[in-house]
């Protein structure tokens, strides 16, 4: 656990979206909210959830769901280390809008709604620290829309792989099988099978069972944006 504890403390200090408030703020999450290991296909938090708080990634990924039409439970995105779902019915929020299961082996921190309201006590940067994330998760849908909405399937998948990378700390290799990131992006799997198979002739990204590295993002940006 201490070493756990250590790779969390670095990870959250590194995060984007807490960055800017220190270690301090980091210290105070680690403080009041409990470190989990959770294995592949574990459920991290279910949409439609009460009990709302902070959930972030400190190692591995999460499969993000959300309900559709016809009570189906669709994937839309991932998150992996350094990212965080936050939303706290103390904030104005309300229950939980995602479901967030384990895409593998995961190190996770939760800081529930009690927790985050005790570290406002001493550290009321908390609230602003957590409207920051809230932002960048509507700013996340936002993107996301538009491209579904803009973009053709080559572009689209160029953009979804290289938010991902973007949005992670780490090596850029996402824990995706085609079949998912099919599902994420709104194209057929026999689509998206021949995209990654030309991406990786161009160099772009390598290919392995299960996973999709990164090898060069300003190129992959670049064909999001031709």
């Amino acid at each position: 656990m201490p070493d756990d504890r250590r790779m969390a403390l670095e990870v959250l200090t590194a995060a984007g979206w807490l960055a800017p408030y220190g270690p301090g703020l980091a210290d105070a999450l680690l403080a009041e909210g409990q470190l989990a290991r959770l294995g592949v296909g574990r459920w991290a938090q279910a949409e439609g959830d009460e009990e709302t708080g902070l959930l972030a990634v400190i190692e591995g990924a999460v499969d993000l769901y959300c309900q559709a039409p016809g009570d189906r439970e669709v994937r839309f995105n991932q998150a992996g280390p350094g990212a965080a779902l936050g939303q706290s019915v103390a904030f104005g929020g309300g229950p939980r809008i995602v479901t967030a299961v384990c895409a593998q082996d995961s190190l996770l921190l939760r800081v529930s709604d009690a927790g985050l309201e005790r570290i406002a006590r001493t550290r009321p940067e908390i609230w602003r620290a957590l409207a920051g994330l809230v932002y960048l998760q509507l700013r996340g849908a936002v993107h996301l829309a538009a491209d579904a909405i803009s973009l053709p399937p080559r572009q689209r998948l160029a953009s979804r792989l290289a938010a991902m990378v973007r949005s992670r700390l780490g090596p850029p290799r996402l824990p995706l099988s085609q079949q998912a990131l099919a599902e994420m992006i709104g194209l057929s799997r026999k689509t998206v099978n021949g995209l990654l198979a030309e991406f990786a002739r161009d160099g772009l990204i390598g290919l392995d069972y299960g996973a999709v590295e990164v090898l060069d993002l300003r190129r992959l940006e670049r064909v999001a944006e031709s």
